[in-house]
C-alpha cells in the first residue's frame, strides 16, 4: 500500500528553504505526512468582528478600527502604545517588543484588524502583542483559526500557511491513504482537513475537549498504531526460546511450611499463573500488579525458588538500595533454610567485594543476585540466568530492562521476566503500554489488615496534629512525617525536612526523632531504617525516599506535609507505608491553603478511598500518564492526539483492529506504525 506522499520532504513545498527546514525539524517535521499530523492544540474564533465597546476581559476577540495615536511610553518597561478606535469606542494596544518599522506601520489613520485577549491595564482594557494586519487586504476567515505547537523562528501564521498549502494538494488522498477504514468514523483526509480548519459553525467546546468525531477518528487510528507495535512485540517474543523451568515440589512444600503464614487465594492464583509460564519453552513476560501490602514479594520469592531449583540463576532488580536491602533480608529469611542464600550487589559496595561477587556470578557460584541499577552495568555476567524479577518497574526505562535481559540471552534462549509494581496501573495504561505482557493482579490483602483512616487538614491545625502524634507515640506507635523538599524554598512554600526536624524536636522533646532523605549516603539511610524498624526511633522525618517498599509493621501513623504538591498515586504509595500491622493506622494530609480545585479533588479521592486501582484511574484523569509513570516511561506514550483518559472507550476497538490488521497485512501494519509512531524499532524488542 503506497504511502508515497508522506515521504515527500517538507523542503519540496513552496517557500521552504534549508533554513526554514532546519527550524521545522525542531518540531520533528521532516515530511508532508509529519506536517499533516502536526495537529492544533486549541482554536480561536476569528470569523466575526466584536465592537470595542463589547470587549470582555480574558475573552479573545477580533476588532477592527483606525489608529488614532501612536507613542513610545517610558516606565518600568519601554513600550509602544497604540490607540485604536471604532464606531463604539477605543482601546489601547501595547507592544513591549517592537521595531522602528513596526512603529511606522502603526502610524495614525491606518485601519487595522487585531486579534487578542483583552487584559486589565494602566488605561483600562488593553491588548498586549495582538496579531494584527491591514484590514483592507483580506476578508475575515470563514473557518476557526488553529493554534499549533511552534518553535523559535516558526510563527503561527507561517506554520498555518505551510499546512494549508499541504492540505490543498490534489494528490493528498493518494499519498495519505485511509489505512483504517471504519464506517463509524469520517475518512482520514476529511478528518485532517476538518481539524486543521474547522468550519465557522463547528462545536468549539467539543474540539477543545477532543470529542469531535473527526478528532476521535484520528485518535482511534493512532491508538491502533500503538497497539500494532505491542501485538508485533508479543508475537516476536513468542518466537524466542526460553528454558522450561520445572520446580522441585519437595522444596516448594518445605517453603510453604516454613513461611509462618498462609498465602491468600489471590497470591496462590498468581503463583500458579507464573508457574505455568515458567514451565513453557517460550519466555515469560508477566506483569504482577498488587496494591501496597498485598504480598508481591513472597510471590516473587516463589518464582525465584522455581528457577533456582530448576538449576538456573535469578536476578532481582529494585530501584533503590533501601528496597534492594529489604528484599535481600526477606529472601534470606525465606530461602536460607532451604540452602539458598541471596547475594546483594549495589553501586555503593566496596570494589573488592563487588569484584568477588562478579567472579562468583560468572562462575555460577552465586545463584540469586539482588541489587539496583548495578545489575545491568558492564562487567555483570551470568553463567545461566533463567529468571529476571524487576520490582517497581515504572522506575526503570525500557532500555534498562532490556539491558538486564540481554545479559541472560545466548544463542539459544532468553530468560523469563517477572515484572512487579505496587503502583496500580489504570486499565487504559495496561492496555496501551503493557499489551505485550500477560498481566496478573493480586487483588486481595492479607487477613487482619484494617483500612488506614485518612484525614485532610489545613496547615493551621499543625499544632493539634503534633499533639495527636505525641499521644500516639505515648501509646507505643511509630510515625513517619513526610516532607516534599530537603531544603527550604520560598518559591515552592513547602516545609523542608530539616526545618520540620527542628520543629518537631522542639515541640516533642521527649520523642526520639531522626531525619532520612535521598542525599544521605546509602549506609546512613540503611542504618537509620534499621534503627527505625528496631523501634529505636519513634518519629522518622522523611522525604519521599520512603515511598517504595519500606516495611515497618509497627509504624501506624503518618503525616504528609504539603500533600497538595503530590500526585494521587504517590500519596497512595506513601500511605501504604502504614497499615502493615494489626493496630489501627492513621494518615493525616496537611495542606497549605488556598487549595485549587484539582488539589481539592485529589485529596478528597485519597481521603475517601483505599482502592489503589480506583485511585490510579482518578490520577490518570487528573494528571495524565506521564506524571503517573514517571519520566522514564512517559516518553513511551507521547501521543499526537489520543488521550488515554478521554479515549478509554476506543482502546478495546483499537486492540481488536490491531489484531485483525497484524494477521492480514504486514504492509498496512508498517504503514500505520510509521505514520503515527515514526520509528518502530523500540517495538521490535523489549
Amino acid at each position: 500500500m503506497a504511502d508515497a506522499l508522506g515521504q515527500i520532504s517538507i523542503a519540496e513545498l513552496k517557500g521552504i528553504g534549508p533554513a526554514q527546514s532546519q527550524k521545522l525539524s525542531r518540531l520533528n517535521l521532516y515530511t508532508l505526512q509529519d506536517l499533516m499530523l502536526h495537529l492544533p492544540h486549541r482554536y480561536e474564533d476569528r470569523t466575526r468582528l466584536t465592537p470595542i465597546v463589547y470587549l470582555a476581559p480574558d475573552q479573545g476577540a477580533v476588532i477592527e478600527g483606525d489608529v488614532v495615536h501612536t507613542q513610545i511610553q517610558f516606565g518600568r518597561r519601554r513600550s509602544l502604545l497604540v490607540t485604536l478606535r471604532d464606531d463604539t469606542g477605543q482601546i489601547a494596544i501595547r507592544f513591549f517588543h517592537f521595531s522602528k518599522a513596526q512603529q511606522l506601520s502603526l502610524a495614525p489613520n491606518r485601519r487595522i484588524r487585531c486579534y487578542g485577549v483583552p487584559r486589565r491595564g494602566a488605561s483600562g482594557l488593553e491588548l498586549y502583542h495582538p496579531d494584527y494586519s491591514n484590514a483592507l487586504e483580506e476578508p475575515l476567515p470563514t473557518t476557526l483559526t488553529p493554534v499549533y505547537p511552534i518553535t523559535e523562528g516558526v510563527s503561527q501564521n507561517r506554520l498555518r500557511k505551510i499546512i494549508q498549502q499541504g492540505l490543498k494538494r490534489p494528490d493528498l488522498a493518494l499519498g495519505l491513504p485511509c489505512l483504517l477504514p471504519n464506517p463509524d468514523f469520517p475518512d482520514l483526509i476529511d478528518c485532517l482537513r476538518y481539524v486543521h480548519a474547522p468550519p465557522q459553525d463547528a462545536d468549539v467546546q467539543r474540539l477543545m475537549t477532543g470529542l469531535d468525531p473527526h478528532q476521535r477518528a484520528l485518535a482511534l487510528e493512532e491508538l491502533t498504531a500503538h497497539q500494532l507495535g505491542l501485538v508485533k512485540l508479543k508475537s516476536q517474543l513468542s518466537q524466542r526460546r526460553a528454558p522450561a523451568l520445572i520446580a522441585d515440589q519437595a522444596l516448594i512444600n518445605t517453603f510453604h511450611q516454613t513461611l509462618g503464614f498462609t498465602l491468600t487465594q489471590a497470591q496462590q492464583r498468581v503463583i500458579e499463573e507464573i508457574n505455568q509460564d515458567l514451565g513453557k519453552p517460550t519466555p515469560m513476560l508477566r506483569l504482577v500488579q498488587g496494591d501496597v501490602g498485598s504480598g508481591k514479594t513472597v510471590v516473587a520469592a516463589m518464582a525465584a525458588l522455581v528457577a533456582l531449583t530448576a538449576g538456573h540463576q535469578v536476578a532481582l532488580m529494585a530501584p533503590t538500595e533501601i528496597l534492594a536491602e529489604q528484599h535481600n533480608r526477606s529472601f534470606a529469611d525465606w530461602l536460607a533454610p532451604l540452602g539458598l542464600t541471596p547475594t546483594l550487589l549495589t553501586g555503593s559496595m566496596k570494589a573488592s567485594l563487588k569484584k568477588q561477587h562478579l567472579a562468583d556470578l560468572e562462575s555460577g557460584s552465586i545463584r540469586l543476585l539482588i541489587g539496583t541499577h548495578a545489575l545491568f552495568q558492564e562487567g555483570v555476567l551470568f553463567e545461566r540466568l533463567g529468571l529476571i524479577i524487576i520490582d517497581e518497574q515504572h522506575r526503570f526505562g525500557v532500555n534498562q530492562r532490556m539491558a538486564l535481559r540481554d545479559k541472560g540471552r545466548n544463542s539459544d534462549t532468553t530468560p523469563h521476566q517477572l515484572i512487579m509494581t505496587a503502583t496500580p496501573i489504570p486499565r487504559t495504561l495496561t492496555m496501551t503500554l503493557y499489551a505485550s505482557m500477560d498481566c496478573s493482579v493480586i487483588d486481595e490483602l492479607p487477613p487482619g489488615r484494617s483500612p488506614v483512616q485518612t484525614s485532610v487538614l489545613a496547615n493551621a491545625k499543625r499544632e493539634a496534629v503534633m499533639s495527636r502524634l505525641d499521644a500516639a507515640c505515648q501509646m507505643g506507635a511509630q510515625a513517619y512525617w513526610v516532607c516534599t523538599l530537603i531544603e527550604t524554598s520560598e518559591v515552592l512554600n513547602a516545609q523542608a525536612a530539616e526545618a520540620v526536624l527542628a520543629e518537631l524536636s522542639a515541640a516533642l522533646p521527649r520523642r526520639s526523632i531522626e531525619l532520612i532523605h535521598g542525599r544521605m549516603s546509602n549506609s546512613e539511610k540503611s542504618a537509620i531504617m534499621a534503627r527505625f524498624k528496631a523501634g529505636e526511633i519513634q518519629i522518622l522525618v522523611a522525604t519521599t525516599v520512603i515511598e517504595v517498599g519500606v516495611d515497618v509493621p509497627n509504624a501506624n501513623f503518618m503525616v504528609i506535609d504539603n500533600a497538595e504538591r503530590l500526585g494521587l498515586t504517590q500519596l497512595h504509595q506513601l500511605r501504604g507505608r502504614v497499615g502493615r500491622g494489626k493496630a489501627q493506622s492513621y494518615c493525616l494530609l496537611l495542606y497549605q491553603p488556598p487549595l485549587g480545585p484539582l488539589s481539592k479533588q485529589r485529596l478528597a479521592v485519597l481521603r475517601d478511598s483505599q482502592d489503589g486501582f480506583y485511585i490510579a484511574e482518578q490520577d490518570l484523569a487528573i494528571r495524565g500518564p506521564g506524571d503517573i509513570l514517571g519520566e522514564r516511561q512517559s516518553g513511551d506514550i507521547a501521543f499526537k492526539i489520543a488521550d488515554l483518559a478521554r479515549d478509554d472507550d476506543l482502546l478495546p476497538i483499537a486492540n481488536r483492529l490491531a489484531n485483525q490488521i497484524a494477521s492480514r497485512s504486514e504492509e498496512t501494519t508498517q504503514a500505520l506504525m510509521k505514520r503515527w509512531i515514526g520509528v518502530v524499532e523500540r517495538y521490535q524488542q523489549a
